[in-house]
């Protein structure tokens, strides 16, 4: 009895590119997505590195010629302005996030237990990450103002000098850093409650049956645990924090005050770019900064793996 066979079937070019589209098609389909998410972050990377070696300036159109990594050798020898916004925005970043850091555990580790109004609590604290930072600016600049404003209000009652909080060169910069902990500190309230309600209650009940005072258990037990989480808040601030902007702008306008007091690389760039119209210098230093976020993180990773290791 003959047996039946299905026929053979044909292999073509088109049957082949038939074969290989099903074997990869969730890489087809993702593929645009992708392809536009990469050009839409390398071209403002990328033109940006041409116009930093480029001399190009003014408001008018006009032909600029190519000057190699003069612009940058320009910026590395200027200790006059850049140099100092780099020691200004290692400040700033250092200061505040070591505030927000020690203030957000602290914060949340009291929020972590159970009280009365313990929602309200929580809602209140979260308020500042509500308004947007040029809102918060002018509303520490009207605080802050040396006549009238509150803070000085306050300081005459307590029979003490009215401060000039944003006016004083040696004061402006800590209070610009005392703004953004206001601010930002309930963002690492948030991360590190999130992070305490993950925690396993075993160990730190072991500890209390043991004896361990509550010292001991948070030394040992809670911020060891909580470690990978507070590197991942430090990581995002850092980066936030090296970045600010609107706060300062809002609060001393471009050049950071008369004296420069309060000029980080953000502001110095954008007046670069925006007040003296000189795109290649400014791109030039925004690719400075570039490289020292890029550093930075890379340092906080590298001793976040260390501390998960250990």
């Amino acid at each position: 009895m003959a047996t039946l066979t299905a026929p053979r079937r044909r292999v073509t070019p088109a049957t082949r590119a038939v074969d290989w589209i099903d074997a990869h098609l969730k890489w087809i389909l993702i593929a645009p997505s992708v392809v536009f998410i990469a050009l839409l972050i390398a071209f403002p990377i990328g033109y940006t590195v041409f116009l930093s070696m480029t001399d190009s300036a003014g408001a008018v159109s006009r032909p600029f010629q190519f000057v190699g990594f003069e612009n940058y050798i320009g910026w590395l020898t200027d200790t006059e302005r850049f140099w100092p916004a780099v020691g200004r925005t290692a400040y700033f970043t250092g200061m505040a996030l070591a505030l927000e850091i020690v203030l957000g555990l602290a914060i949340a580790l009291l929020l972590r237990k159970t009280f009365r109004g313990q929602s309200l609590v929580r809602v209140f604290i979260l308020l500042p990450l509500v308004a947007t930072p040029v809102a918060v600016g002018m509303m520490w600049l009207l605080i802050f103002e040396p006549s009238i404003g509150f803070a000085n209000v306050v300081m005459r009652f307590l029979g003490l000098p009215p401060q000039g909080w944003l006016s004083d060169p040696s004061m402006a910069l800590n209070t610009l850093i005392f703004i953004d902990v206001w601010q930002w500190t309930p963002m690492v309230i948030l991360i590190l409650l999130a992070g305490l309600s993950t925690l396993p209650e075993e160990p730190d009940e072991a500890a209390r049956v043991d004896g361990a005072n509550a010292w001991q258990r948070f030394r040992h037990i809670t911020l060891p645990l909580l470690a990978p989480v507070i590197a991942a808040a430090a990581i995002l601030r850092s980066i936030d924090a090296m970045k600010t902007f609107d706060i300062i702008y809002a609060t001393k306008g471009i050049g950071g005050g008369s004296s420069h007091e309060a000029e980080t690389l953000n502001i110095l760039a954008y007046g670069q770019a925006f007040q003296f119209s000189q795109y290649g210098k400014a791109s030039a230093l925004l690719m400075l900064f570039f490289v020292l976020i890029i550093v930075v993180l890379l340092a906080l990773a590298i001793l976040r793996n260390r501390g998960a290791r250990s």
